[in-house]
């Protein structure tokens, strides 16, 4: 078996030796750390991109078995923001250079959020004089549906898979046709044929969840030749039915230090992609954010959702930010990105260079 410092200066990867990287500790852990640091470095540079997160709904149709918004749980006070709160919020990130909103809610797909969205993203055209960038992150729509977000604005789309194995996909969704595996990949595809820059991204230490499924994400993730990814460690939520299963978790330490390593893995895997630093990495460690930001994720998502429905918008428990204004958060967030050594794309959208590439071969 080859050795981790031979393995981190190839450029394909088995998933042989991407299980050697993630079992990877100590002396190893560190030569992986530094070869995707100096990867990332080399080809998307020491710039990290503002996403400003607006969590303008937590209405949600689905009842997937690990979030704290799922339907079935009684005990979520349920909201939507006004159109004034979310274009406030909008307004701040463009006032403030971020380069780019993501709106993200629980998945509907009533012609009263469709029209919704869609007048959203126009209204944040209009507000930034067309410059501030737009991820959507709603869930699993039809074809005309996100061919018309796209045509009104829209360039970006996060719809995370959460894990690429089939069997472990059923395990943590009801066995219904609102929770097909099948249908979160036609979706992904979908995307990618309307023209969007496509973001997935999986949970690091689910129930059940072993590491060569792991390993099998990462490739999953390549083939798919995805141009963003947002992924984290799984965070049990005592509301949800797979908190049944926690004695079986790792800890949430070792959940933490598997996630970074997936992010240094995935930065040597796929050098041009853009990858977000995720916030349940700082409800484990206060400096996890930035720690990602060092290792290889380039994007980071301040949220701008206002202050009196964070708490609703609880995916996961202990939420970091539940109580900073859209102030406090950039203030935080801009001494924290230079505490991690990069320095803040400041009115950049901040493009994946991995999709300028794909779409350039079309």
């Amino acid at each position: 078996m080859r050795n981790v410092q031979e393995i981190v200066g190839q450029k394909s990867f088995s998933k042989a030796d991407l299980l050697t990287l993630l079992e990877a500790e100590g002396q190893d852990r560190q030569l992986l750390f530094e070869a995707a640091q100096a990867k990332k470095l080399k080809v998307v540079g020491k710039k990290v991109f503002f996403r400003g997160l607006v969590e303008f709904s937590n209405i949600c149709s689905k009842d997937c078995l690990y979030c704290g918004i799922r339907k079935s749980n009684e005990k979520v006070v349920r909201y939507e923001a006004s159109d004034d709160e979310i274009l406030g919020a909008c307004r701040f990130a463009w006032e403030n250079r971020f380069g780019s909103v993501v709106l993200q809610s629980g998945e509907l797909s009533s012609p009263v959020f469709i029209n919704r969205v869609d007048r959203l993203v126009k209204s944040i055209k209009r507000l930034s004089n067309d410059e501030l960038g737009i991820t959507l992150s709603c869930g699993e729509q039809t074809p005309k549906t996100y061919q018309r977000w796209f045509n009104s604005g829209a360039h970006r789309y996060l719809l995370r898979i959460e894990s690429s194995n089939a069997e472990l996909y059923q395990k943590i969704h009801p066995n219904n046709s609102l929770h097909s595996f099948e249908k979160r990949l036609e979706c992904l595809n979908l995307l990618k044929e309307c023209g969007y820059q496509v973001g997935t991204g999986v949970m690091i230490g689910l129930p059940f969840q072993e590491i060569g499924h792991l390993a099998e994400d990462l490739l999953f993730l390549k083939k798919l030749d995805v141009d963003m990814v947002g992924m984290g460690p799984y965070i049990e939520h005592e509301d949800t039915p797979l908190y049944q299963f926690r004695e079986q978790l790792a800890t949430k330490q070792e959940r933490f230090d598997l996630a970074l390593k997936m992010i240094a893995v995935l930065r040597l895997l796929m050098p041009d992609i853009n990858i977000a630093a995720a916030t349940a990495l700082q409800a484990i460690d206060p400096v996890g954010r930035e720690k990602a930001l060092k290792i290889g994720a380039n994007v980071i998502m301040p949220n701008l959702t206002p202050c009196d429905f964070r708490k609703e918008y609880q995916l996961y428990e202990d939420k970091p930010c539940l109580d900073e204004d859209a102030e406090l958060c950039r203030n935080c967030l801009e001494a924290r990105i230079e505490m991690a050594g990069s320095e803040i794309g400041y009115g950049e959208w901040g493009d994946s260079k991995h999709f300028k590439g794909r779409t350039a071969q079309n």
